[in-house]
């Protein structure tokens, strides 16, 4: 959900923060207010192209930043495989638009590129403008959408499908041609001999180089611990021997004043601790093999094990796992004809595997398909559109078209005026078309799931200019959609019309003013009286009536 947004020397916005909350969040204001350039600015965000155009004249940079709250593992998977941390529920983004034409992306106050929030979106906002969606209506989009209606589990067919793809690789690498493979045995086999040549033990380098620190300092270290064992222990002036003085007067005292007998214990217990270093310093110090044999069987055994992690892997743990592959390979080879037996056994099985969880998720989807349809044409004819409206599921389970999501690609098809042909929504429809059709299917799937959480509830829905060309009960219809969409959803709205806007959890109203000769872009959250009076000029142009400001009380208490 999406907590904050904040917008600082972006067009005409010097600075503004705006605080979102759970449900409907609408933004209304006077045509040219700059309600899209908030919408526009989270697009930034999410990973959207940027230019240096948006730039506040005179800045020398625009900033956006956003702070959403989190559920599910989604987001933190994500952070984890880019090496950012997670905050704890939360995610903050911001990036920079310099007026030199370079930009900063940060995460969670961690450098971050666009890449990264372009991976990042689809878990936290979409946006449906009145011109383009910042998360693309593609065919995986298309998908996940009708998969969210049916309530599928993927798992199942991932998994099989993984299985499968592992099996056929194993299968392919054994039967590569005769040659490659003769030379590539002869290299495996080399590789592997100098491995065990030199037997490299996990973490061996690790110890040698802290062995070797010590053998190429070993006088200082020895003068070192000499000495302070020397200062604590052994000198007639050391730790020990005053401490033990000490306690001698200290129970002196104690005779006269009892009060120092429990200092008599805190000396008694130093003096045995320092003993204790003492004992431990003289024991390193005998330990302690200044030879210079000794440092250079080190320091070849160090380059030896050097030259395996070039060649072989970062770190011993990656050589002795190389060599422990090269064994499996090599065994394959000498076992071919048995191993890819057993392998295509297991193929077959796999294969079968596949398709009984690609089928099953199929027939479910082609089932959920036309429910759907039905639904969504009449949720879609209730917002002054005249459409048929129809969800094809294509494919079939030949291997070409296998994925770890089933074999199945899906199209919605609309055609909005009668008579003319039907095509994919993303083509056919106009941008408001468009807004009010993605509302559509959105409630529509949200009244199939019954409400139900997932991962998909998390992100923020956002509708740019949903209103377009409507008006009256279409209007009320739209509201009563969002409505509903935003019990289960985090939405965000900007509309023209007072009767979307009287359903509102909270309404923002977005103002354009002048102030030093300069245009300057605000935002502020409307208290009760503040919506009535907002409402009443959405009714009633800019002069607000008494008969207006009525009309927005009635309409704002029957949405209500």
């Amino acid at each position: 959900m999406l907590r904050e947004l904040r917008v600082e020397s972006y067009a005409v916005i010097d600075n503004v923060v705006v605080e979102f909350s759970s449900g409907l969040n609408l933004l209304t204001g006077e045509t040219g207010a700059g309600k899209s350039i908030l919408i526009d600015a989270l697009a930034l965000l999410l990973g959207e192209k940027a230019s240096t155009d948006v730039i506040r004249h005179g800045a020398s940079k625009a900033v956006i930043s956003a702070v959403f709250d989190l559920e599910g593992d989604a987001v933190p998977a994500i952070l984890e495989e880019n090496g950012l941390d997670a905050e704890d529920g939360q995610i903050i983004l911001r990036r920079e638009i310099a007026a030199g034409g370079k930009g900063r992306v940060f995460v969670n106050n961690q450098p971050a590129t666009v890449a990264v929030l372009k991976q990042l979106a689809p878990n936290l906002a979409i946006v449906h403008a009145q011109h383009e969606s910042v998360l693309a209506f593609d065919p995986p989009v298309r998908l996940a959408l009708l998969d969210a209606a049916a309530g599928t589990d993927l798992i199942a067919v991932g998994e099989s499908y993984k299985r499968w793809r592992e099996i056929r690789s194993r299968i392919a690498d054994l039967e590569q041609g005769e040659q490659d493979k003769l030379r590539q045995v002869d290299l495996w086999t080399y590789q592997l001999k100098e491995i065990e040549a030199a037997a490299p033990l996990s973490g061996e380098d690790q110890q040698l180089e802290s062995e070797k620190r010590v053998l190429a300092n070993a006088e200082r270290i020895l003068a070192a611990a000499h000495g302070a064992y020397d200062s604590l222990y052994e000198a007639e002036a050391s730790a020990a021997a005053l401490l033990r003085a000490a306690a001698r007067q200290v129970e002196d005292l104690s005779r006269f004043d009892e009060k120092f007998r429990e200092h008599l214990t805190t000396l008694e217990s130093a003096r045995i601790s320092i003993e204790d270093v003492g004992t431990t310093l003289r024991d390193y110090a005998e330990g302690i093999d200044a030879s210079p044999e000794r440092l250079a069987e080190v320091e070849d055994r160090l380059a030896a094990l050097d030259r395996l992690r070039r060649k072989y892997g970062k770190t011993l743990d990656d050589v002795l796992a190389y060599s422990e592959d090269l064994r499996r390979k090599l065994n394959e080879v000498e076992n071919k004809d048995e191993i890819l037996k057993h392998l295509r056994a297991d193929l077959t099985k796999a294969e079968e595997a596949y398709l009984v969880a690609a089928r099953s998720l199929s027939r479910k989807r082609y089932e959920t398909a036309r429910k759907l349809e039905r639904i969504v044409e009449a949720e879609i004819n209730d917002l002054a559109m005249k459409a048929k409206f129809k969800i094809e599921v294509s494919g079939s389970d030949e291997q070409q078209n296998w994925a770890p999501v089933g074999f199945d690609g899906v199209a919605y098809l609309i055609t909005t005026n009668p008579g003319e042909p039907m095509g994919p929504i993303e083509e056919i429809a106009s941008g408001g078309e468009l807004s009010r059709v993605m509302l559509a299917l959105k409630a529509s799937v949200e009244a199939g799931r019954g409400g139900k959480k997932s991962s998909d509830n998390q992100r923020t829905l956002v509708f740019d200019e949903i209103d377009a060309g409507i008006g009256g009960r279409a209007a009320d219809a739209v509201g009563q959609k969002l409505k509903a969409l935003a019990r289960t959803k985090q939405v965000l709205c900007i509309t023209h019309l007072p009767q979307i806007a009287s359903f509102a959890d909270q309404h923002f109203l977005i103002e354009k003013s002048e102030a030093g000769g300069r245009t300057k872009t605000s935002v502020r959250r409307l208290d009760s009286a503040e919506r009535r009076q907002e409402v009443a000029r959405m009714l009633s142009g800019a002069k607000v009536t008494e008969a207006s400001l009525k009309n927005a009380e009635q309409m704002l208490k029957a949405s209500s």
